[in-house]
């Protein structure tokens, strides 16, 4: 019996990496599936790993239909066993609707891989529609990180190193610390030159926090706490020779 799934969790914690080997195991079994992704930071119609992995995918754009796009494939004579939405944070609720729709009535599992919440700690639409509708939420268990060393609970976006939390829900930024060359270009919006320095806009970051340093809005590059150990312990001076 065919299931929705949604593996759900934080940047950094191998969603499309899994997302990738799912689809390895499934075609190894002589499954067929689909690909879709949507945003991707390698680019269009493209899902890719921090580890380098890159497969080509279905771009998913507003409009896209599920039910339409997989009874067309099926109506030429595609075989479809499984279907795999990485990104899945930035579909629609509609298109949520119509995966469930394609597991209940096609019989074709679905399984769904994106980020709970946004920078803000506000579900994403499409996350908190796969919540209310999935068989299965599985949150992974490869825990990202916070730069104080504790499991990282939430996504922060910053603006010249500088944690923001108001915004479009959406905007494609880089992230701190990448683990490959294949990290998404920084995006730069548009905004007024600061006094005294040369024209240029603000760069857009993100980075994984624990709640703790989230609600304290204490970023990798704003925590006074990574720079304590810089300042010399109170050690005595040395004495001078001949002197007690």
């Amino acid at each position: 019996m065919a299931e929705l799934l949604f593996f759900s969790g934080t940047m950094d914690c191998g969603k499309s990496t899994l997302a990738l080997q799912m689809d390895h195991n499934h075609k190894a079994r002589g499954r067929r599936g689909v690909l879709f992704s949507s945003h991707d930071r390698a680019g269009e119609s493209m899902i890719s790993s921090r580890l380098g992995l890159r497969v080509a995918a279905v771009e998913v754009f507003p409009e896209t239909d599920f039910w339409i796009e997989l009874t067309l494939r099926q109506t030429m004579g595609a075989r479809i066993d499984y279907v795999i939405c990485d990104e899945a944070q930035f579909y629609t609720v509609d298109q949520i609707d119509q995966l469930a729709r394609v597991v209940d009535e096609m019989d074709i599992d679905v399984f769904g891989f994106g980020i709970t919440s946004d920078f803000r700690t506000r579900l994403f639409p499409g996350s908190q529609r796969l919540i209310e509708l999935a068989d299965r939420v599985q949150v992974l268990q490869v825990e990202a990180l916070c730069w104080c060393g504790k499991r990282a609970t939430h996504n922060a976006r910053t603006v010249d190193g500088v944690m923001v939390v108001e915004g479009d829900q959406m905007v494609v930024g880089d992230v701190d610390q990448p683990m490959d060359d294949d990290a998404p270009a920084v995006v730069r919006p548009a905004n007024p030159s600061v006094a005294g320095e040369p024209d240029r806009d603000p760069v857009v970051g993100y980075e994984t926090l624990c709640r703790r340093h989230h609600m304290r809005r204490q970023t990798s590059r704003t925590s006074p706490s990574l720079y304590s150990n810089e300042d010399p312990l109170p050690f005595e001076a040395e004495r001078e020779p001949g002197r007690l």
